[in-house]
């Protein structure tokens, strides 16, 4: 080969292993890309479409079985059963429900003091929700507004704003180890905390543990649970038991797998001296979370149980209703949906503010 063409191949030779390690990368990740467009279609809508109508069924028949009993007294004349009723009727009117005080916050703890705002998805599907739904710097200002219309709402809590990343998503087929989740690349993770730190705001790891377990999803999660503004959600919906397949079913998580991550959460706050830690846990049925009187109370870790069911509104306080009124957990959040097949219309803070108790975490998809 003349020696002026070997000069020219020189430098060339020499970016072969870059480019091969960037077609590496770019496989690596339009192949997780591909992988979330499959679970997209896991999120299966009409599943919850069911279960909340059942629920709403059940709901409407508690009502018609209370609207009897009281016509078949608002016939007697005895006044003290007429005081009783009307008693009955304005605490029914004033949705007030028996409900544990929470226990004196830590020092540094985000609630009850602050109401959380959160974007939920991922940014490698646009159907997972608003986090991946529209470009990032749109959705970052988005949120900024959003966070803003809240704190005008309620003048006496703060909004902190917050990213609701999915870094565990359920999978409609089983994957190479069987488990029916696929995890997140750190690059993923680290993009959407960087957008969290740059502003001072939040950031949620969501696990969906498929057919694995809380156990073994949190463990490599720890290094981002070290940073003072990365707190953790979990999602029963896709918590599957006994061989079900997610999408086709709805999944369920006992208080004990619950505890998992309290007791590793309260065991980061103590040995990295960090302020207390929230965990979420999402639920729209009363089969989603079993147990839930028995998950631990930790004053490090503050647990809220998020409503995450969707419809109109009525559809949606009724839900309300039956798995965190009648449940009372510790402290309480309600996600809305901006698709209007999901949430039609879709409810105002002021609206939501108005639930008992009143939700300090809110997370939009």
């Amino acid at each position: 080969m003349p020696s002026h063409l070997r000069a020219f191949l020189r430098p060339l030779r020499a970016l072969l292993p870059l480019v091969a390690i960037m077609a590496c990368r770019d496989s690596a990740a339009i192949a997780q890309a591909a992988a979330i467009a499959r679970a997209d279609s896991v999120r299966a809508d009409s599943l919850r479409r069911d279960s909340l109508a059942a629920i709403v069924r059940a709901d409407s028949l508690r009502r018609v079985d209370s609207i009897r009993v009281v016509d078949s007294v608002r016939a007697a004349t005895i006044p003290a059963v007429r005081d009783s009723i009307r008693r009955a009727r304005r605490r029914a009117s004033s949705d007030s429900v028996p409900w544990p005080a929470p226990p004196t916050p830590p020092a540094g703890a985000l609630l009850p003091n602050n109401r959380i705002v959160a974007y939920y998805g991922n940014p490698l599907s646009k159907r997972m929700g608003i986090l991946g739904q529209i470009p990032p710097a749109e959705m970052l200002a988005k949120l900024e507004r959003t966070a803003a219309e809240w704190a005008k709402a309620d003048s006496t809590k703060p909004v902190l704003p917050a990213l609701h990343l999915i870094v565990t998503v359920a999978q409609g087929s089983a994957g190479r180890d069987g488990k029916y989740r696929l995890r997140m690349s750190d690059s993923l993770i680290e993009r959407v905390a960087r957008w969290a730190e740059d502003r001072n705001w939040l950031l949620f790891l969501d696990v969906q543990t498929g057919q694995s377990t809380v156990a073994d999803e949190l463990p490599r999660l720890v290094p981002y649970l070290k940073r003072p503004y990365v707190h953790l959600a979990l999602d029963p919906e896709f918590s599957m038991k006994n061989g079900r397949k997610p999408g086709r079913h709805i999944g369920t998580m006992d208080a004990a797998e619950v505890n998992v991550a309290v007791d590793l959460l309260a065991r980061i706050v103590a040995e990295e001296k960090l302020p207390p830690k929230v965990l979420v846990v999402h639920r729209f049925t009363d089969h989603m979370l079993t147990n839930a009187a028995s998950i631990r109370r930790d004053p490090t870790v503050q647990v809220v149980i998020d409503m995450d069911g969707f419809g109109a509104p009525e559809l949606k306080r009724s839900t309300w209703r039956r798995v965190i009124q009648r449940e009372p957990v510790q402290y309480a959040g309600f996600k809305l949906f901006y698709n209007p097949r999901n949430d039609s219309p879709l409810m105002k803070p002021a609206d939501v503010i108005r639930l008992f108790p009143s939700p300090l975490y809110i997370q939009y998809q």
